[in-house]
């Protein structure tokens, strides 16, 4: 194996930390600490008032965001995507793609929770729902896999990061001295002995199995809190692989824009490179025709029944007040996903990112359609109430809050990117190197040489 090529890489892992955010990064950290201030001022009146404050009601009693929770939670299962399924299956593209998936998991389910806080009337009492907690309700089902899930990602994390995080030990100098400490505590005295390399490996396989029915269970148990509630077009047993199918796909859309960011503001052109894109617009095209099927299973059979509350739904859907959203999110959601990439152009770099964003967006329009028109077509009887109650119209407050998780969220991702190698170092010298064999040869040569060329270029 050639030491300078590994150390290479180590540097390239290694360059973001030593450098300092620059003023794009301060602008865009203090424009997301702006949104999020406030939000602080918007909950803080939520509080204060009460729920009152909100569009919501005794018809209409979820709002976006519970809507929110569910497009965190979808997001959220991406790690389990690129650190387990696609390792397991031993796909090599996934390797320089794993770290940005697992940061992104962590961000979306910790703030998950705190959408589900959000839409508390009284957040004070959050503590009897672990105190009191009865497991006959499905919320306390979410509260256990949200938190195991949670904690699992945390782990997903952290393990395979040790030996990175022992080069940041080692060879960043010229650092403030809290960080020096964290690398330390974090590193867990980490000297690439065979006894800790073999530890690790059980342990990182451990956490990739396990992973896998966790993140599956966090969004079916999520998809079980709407089909056991008395509410057209959720009742459906189907709902589970519904909601699964579609968040891999939300999920694989935002590994691409965080992909396209890094490799833009990182310089990681090497390793983020248009094969990874290729790769990950193929992975979404396969994941868009998945989630288009249980699309269409979802809505063919009440629509061939047509029963009264789930045609009134339908109608609301496809022509009603919510069809410009339901039709935009399928349209740009599932059938651009699954058409644009199959087109070598359509799985360009920007090309892709273009479509990963508008996918995201259409993905969080779709959890709006989920949860809304249901709520308006409520089977229990609901009567001599106002006539604004059968109208849900987010408030400032709801759309300032929500915004705010949002930016909570983003704001995590940023901060650990800053703190932690983004590039998995040392899988990707795994990768190059010491999982290379004879019919690789030529790969791992022109992979040296190519390095070669960039480090000359940087002296220059």
């Amino acid at each position: 194996m050639n030491e300078e090529i590994r150390q290479k890489i180590i540097d390239d892992g290694l360059r973001p930390l030593r450098q300092g955010m620059g003023w794009k990064g301060i602008v865009w950290v203090l424009f997301l600490l702006a949104i999020m201030a406030v939000a602080a001022f918007a909950y803080g009146q939520q509080v204060r008032q009460g729920l009152v404050v909100t569009g919501m009601n005794d018809i209409y009693s979820w709002g976006i965001y519970i809507a929110l929770f569910v497009f965190l939670v979808a997001v959220s299962l991406v790690g389990a995507i690129f650190s387990s399924i696609l390792k397991l299956t031993n796909f090599e593209f996934r390797r320089p793609l794993t770290r940005i998936a697992e940061l992104i998991a962590v961000g979306a389910i910790l703030f998950a929770a705190v959408a589900i806080i959000a839409d508390m009337g009284r957040p004070e009492r959050l503590w009897q729902v672990f105190a009191s907690g009865r497991l006959q309700s499905p919320i306390i089902w979410d509260v256990l896999v949200v938190n195991t899930y949670l904690v699992i990602g945390l782990l997903l994390l952290y393990v395979p990061m040790i030996p990175d995080l022992a080069y940041c030990r080692d060879q960043l100098q010229d650092i403030p001295k809290w960080k020096k400490k964290l690398y330390r505590v974090l590193a867990l005295n980490w000297q690439d002995t065979p006894r800790q390399k073999a530890l690790l490996h059980r342990a990182e396989k451990f956490l990739i199995i396990l992973v896998i029915p966790v993140a599956v269970a966090i969004h079916t148990v999520t998809s079980w809190l709407f089909a056991v509630t008395h509410r057209p077009g959720w009742d459906s047993t189907a709902f589970g692989a519904y909601f699964v199918s579609g968040a891999f796909v939300a999920g694989v859309a935002c590994v691409i824009v965080a992909m396209f960011v890094l490799r833009k503001a990182y310089g990681y052109h090497r390793y983020l490179t248009d094969k990874h894109f290729d790769y990950s617009g193929k992975l979404l095209v396969l994941l868009s025709l998945v989630y288009l099927y249980f699309n269409i299973s979802e809505f063919l059979v009440p629509a061939y029944k047509m029963s009264e509350k789930k045609g009134a739904l339908l109608e609301m859907l496809f022509i009603g007040e919510y069809s410009l959203v339901f039709w935009g999110a399928i349209v740009v959601g599932i059938i651009l996903p699954a058409l644009v990439p199959i087109f070598k152009k359509g799985r360009t770099p920007g090309v892709l990112t273009v479509l990963a964003v508008a996918v995201v967006i259409a993905h969080w329009a779709k959890r709006f359609a989920v949860v809304m028109p249901p709520m308006g077509n409520t089977l229990s009887p609901v009567q001599i109430v106002p006539s604004d109650w059968h109208v849900y119209n987010p408030t400032w407050e709801e759309i300032a809050v929500t915004a705010g998780i949002m930016a909570g969220a983003l704001l995590a991702i940023t901060v650990m990117a800053r703190i932690f190698p983004v590039l998995p170092i040392r899988d990707i010298s795994q990768g190059r190197f010491e999982e290379t064999d004879e019919k690789d040869e030529q790969g791992r040569q022109a992979f040296e040489l190519m390095v070669e060329q960039h480090g000359r270029q940087d002296h220059e």
